[in-house]
């Protein structure tokens, strides 16, 4: 059974969630969540703290894989920049301690954790905390974290098991048919 920290990230330039699950086989378990909040009105500072931030989480986690939600491009295209700006400094944060990053939709972590990709915030929370055994309140950028992080360990899981069986189907082909 494989064993790995995954990190979920939700960036913000204001406030940015991280969550923390450990992923046990199929089964996953709550490590750590809370949130990076920005004390500078500068951008670049901003981009500091949150690299910074995710620094320390990682250098104490050591999480093994790393998922970031994507930019949601609404009305705003200066939100959505620096938007893009605050993902951009969290990939690099893990990228630079050599950890992979894997990045999601909104709408696919929904669907993920709820079942349905339009599903609201609360609804997230709720399942979130449900998922994972957590009592309490959990922020809201901590469970969309948290969220993006279970929806990565659910998809890589898919994938491993995908592949699995592609190469179980290869090798009853080559043996069934002497390739």
């Amino acid at each position: 059974m494989s064993v790995s920290i995954i990190i979920g990230i939700d960036p913000g330039s204001r406030v940015t969630g991280y969550g923390l699950v450990r992923s046990l086989g199929e089964r996953l378990e709550h490590v750590d969540h809370g949130c990076i909040r920005m004390a500078h009105s500068e951008q670049a500072e901003r981009l500091r703290e949150i690299y910074e931030g995710l620094g320390e989480v990682m250098e104490r986690f050591a999480p093994g894989e790393a998922a970031v939600e994507e930019v949601f491009m609404g009305r705003n295209a200066a939100s959505a920049l620096k938007l893009g700006q605050a993902r951009g400094s969290a990939i690099v944060a893990c990228i630079s301690r050599g950890v992979p990053v894997a990045e999601y939709s909104a709408r696919k972590v929904k669907q993920a954790v709820v079942g349905s990709g339009a599903a609201g915030k609360e609804q997230v929370q709720h399942m979130v905390k449900l998922l994972l055994d957590v009592d309490g309140v959990i922020a809201e950028d901590a469970a969309d974290a948290l969220a993006v992080a279970i929806c990565h360990a659910h998809t890589r899981d898919s994938l491993v098991r995908i592949a699995a069986a592609g190469s179980q189907a290869a090798s009853y082909s080559r043996r069934r048919f002497r390739l």
